[in-house]
């Protein structure tokens, strides 16, 4: 147990990714991405379970290989999120909270995850992880999300655009004059809420964006946001696992 809570870690798979398909089969260092995003998972202790959700049987025939309990679900779910909330319909009762993990970060930093289940504690109904923005070119990257918190960390919005607009100030100056955070896609859903939000049809803030967050949002259901210090090093296309390599982790 984490937390005194009953935590179930899913790591959402899906094979059809349209800039990298079979992206979790794809080889880094002798294991399938997969495989590495789970055994980084699995140095944490207190999960109840660490669930693999797929919607392929490939996927689903290497997870079993290494020995990873893993699930088929439906290949209509558009989201990781849709994808963890039949994996808790198929649990039934008695789970607490679901952590979403993303099945091609192979090398998430297992402080990030200790991080959002230390915050469990609170019973927030999604909570998530935000980092503070360094750069230029992460600020007005359109592929790097924005998030705008209140006084309590809470997520007001969510932008593929650099906000709050630092009016009479040219770009370049803007980081240092206010903190701006870019959002990393890890979520704790408690489990009534992923339930919920998993019902909502597309907002159109949410298709605006093309942020599935901003949709929970928009329908009132509030998003509690943790900083780290640590970075993310997702692996989304050819072109990322070659910076990959480049950085040495193969």
């Amino acid at each position: 147990m984490i937390q005194g809570k009953k935590v179930v870690a899913v790591i959402p798979a899906r094979y059809a990714s349209t800039r990298y398909p079979g992206k979790p089969l794809v080889d880094l260092g002798g294991k399938p991405m997969i495989q590495r995003t789970y055994e980084q998972v699995a140095t944490v202790k207190g999960w109840d379970q660490i669930i693999i959700a797929t919607d392929d049987e490939r996927i689903y025939q290497v997870a079993q290989s290494f020995g990873a309990t893993v699930m088929m679900t439906s290949v209509s779910h558009v989201s990781g999120t849709d994808r963890c909330a039949e994996v808790l319909s198929n649990l039934g009762d008695g789970i607490d909270y679901i952590v979403n993990i993303q099945g091609d970060e192979p090398y998430i930093e297992p402080q990030q995850l200790i991080e959002i289940t230390n915050a469990i504690d609170s019973n927030a109904p999604i909570i998530t992880l935000v980092k503070q923005i360094t750069t230029i070119d992460t600020l007005f990257n359109p592929n790097c999300p924005k998030v705008v918190l209140d006084n309590k960390n809470q997520a007001l919005y969510f932008s593929r655009h650099a906000i709050p607009y630092m009016r009479g100030l040219p770009q370049e100056d803007w980081l240092a004059h206010h903190r701006y955070f870019k959002h990393i896609g890890l979520y704790a859903y408690r489990s009534d809420i992923l339930l919920s939000i998993s019902k909502l049809p597309a907002s159109d803030l949410e298709t605006s964006e093309a942020l599935e967050q901003l949709r929970w949002l928009q329908n009132g259901f509030p998003i509690q946001a943790v900083e780290t210090q640590f970075e993310t090093i997702g692996i989304d296309s050819p072109e990322d696992l070659e910076k990959i390599k480049k950085l040495g982790f193969l």
